[in-house]
């Protein structure tokens, strides 16, 4: 564990998920759900943008999946719902 000189931003001091941490867990949730619904060789362009600035929590997901035979838009509105929900347990386990 680094000292208080030693500390970076990867470190904070008050044991709450860092922004990035945050960003790569709300991105792999909703991935994870996408390849989850459908196969990967269905997907032709999969779009994951998140941002979490000043504690607000953006994702959009895109996705073109021409040959799936799934409802796109509920998978990626999905996909969307579980990376806040990934979000909100990463924010339980840290407190």
């Amino acid at each position: 564990m680094a000292t208080d000189e030693e500390r970076t931003d990867a470190e904070p001091t008050d044991a709450e998920p860092t922004d990035e941490e945050v960003v790569e867990t709300a991105a792999e949730a909703a991935e994870g759900l996408v390849f989850d619904r459908l196969k990967t060789t269905d997907v032709d362009d999969l779009d994951i943008t998140v941002t979490f600035e000043d504690g607000v929590l953006e994702v959009d997901v895109y996705l073109d999946a021409s040959d799936a035979e799934a409802d796109l838009e509920q998978v990626a509105d999905d996909a969307a719902l579980a990376a806040q929900g990934a979000v909100d347990d990463l924010f339980a386990n840290e407190n």
